[in-house]
């Protein structure tokens, strides 16, 4: 099998200033991937925490650090009467999060692309952060179509 390297990825996979990725062999059953993506249910997480603007982009800023990705840029807003969204855009993909302070919850979501990354890491900083008293985290990984492997793609 093959394996993606970072300036496959990025900052414009596959397209024809790119060097190609070469294909699986025929033989191979699995693709090359991608990436990974997990997403993280928080449960029991501190109220305070989970409203406060300022803390989740500090927090969103560690995670992405830890993990070993690259922010770009961070959006984040804040809700009347209560909850944040942030949406960190990284190199690699991205962070999001959406929190819900009454009721001590926050859905996340953690992208990366390459083989340098941990999102996994992403994830433990938030929850640990966040005081999460119970969580479920759902990783995969992401893969390269077959078809899109050996394909020369250009920007539309």
């Amino acid at each position: 099998m093959n394996h993606i390297t970072l300036s496959s990825l990025h900052p414009n996979p596959g397209w024809a200033a790119a060097p190609r990725i070469a294909a699986a062999s025929a033989s191979a059953s699995v693709c090359d991937t991608v990436g990974k993506h997990c997403i993280l249910e928080l449960y029991g997480c501190d109220s305070a925490r989970l409203d406060d603007e300022a803390f989740l982009r500090d927090t969103i800023t560690t995670a992405a650090k830890r993990a070993g990705a690259t922010l770009l840029n961070l959006i984040t807003h804040r809700f009347e009467p209560q909850g944040v969204t942030g949406l960190a855009l990284l190199a690699e993909s991205h962070i999001s999060i959406h929190t819900w302070p009454e009721s001590g919850y926050a859905a996340v979501d953690v992208f990366t692309c390459g083989d340098h990354t941990m999102p996994e890491r992403a994830c433990h900083v938030l929850a640990e952060e966040l005081g999460a008293t119970g969580q479920k985290l759902t990783s995969f990984r992401r893969e390269t179509p077959s078809a899109l492997a050996d394909a020369e793609r250009l920007p539309a």
